[in-house]
Parts: structure tokens; sequence; C-alpha cells
């Protein structure tokens, strides 16, 4: 498993949310009729031999990705530090 160095997890997300803002990609916060183009936009872009399996993970990955994204935007973060005092890790 890779460790990551202080803050670079955060660095890390906020550039995942900087790359999401952009227009073309879509926002975490979709309007229902964009869940539909979105949702076929991602069948697309599945490989032709792609099990339900693979696009149930998908779905998942985009899910907790959006979520994500959602608490970055309404300040749900922990610092580098915190989790690892509330693990018991070194920091």
């Amino acid at each position: 498993m890779r460790r990551f160095r202080k803050g670079e997890g955060v660095q890390m997300l906020v550039s995942l949310a900087r790359a999401c803002s952009n227009p073309a990609m879509p926002s975490a916060k979709p309007h229902p009729a964009g869940i539909k183009a979105q949702a076929a936009k991602l069948v697309r872009s599945l490989p032709e031999s792609a099990s339900w399996d693979d696009l149930m993970y998908e779905i998942y990955v985009r899910q907790k990705i959006d979520s994500g994204l959602a608490d970055i935007q309404a300040g749900r973060v922990k610092s580098h530090d915190a989790v690892c005092r509330k693990f018991g890790l070194m920091a």
C-alpha cells in the first residue's frame, strides 16, 4: 500500500475537484436529465467485453468521486494529521 506524504492526499483531491469543475466534465450534482446522458456516456466508454459487474463498478466509483467532491465543496474534510491521530499512525 502506498503511503502519502503529508498533505499529498488533499492535493490530489483538490486537483481532482479542479479537473471535475471543468465545464466539459459533469458536475458533482448533476440535474436529473443530465444523469441519463452521463450514464449513456459511461456505458459507451466501456469496452465491448464489459460485464454487468464492470458497469456497476464504474457507477460505484463515479458515485464515490461525486460524493467526495461534494464533501470538499461543503468543507467536510479532515487534515492528514487528524486522520493519523484518529488511527494512531505516525504523521
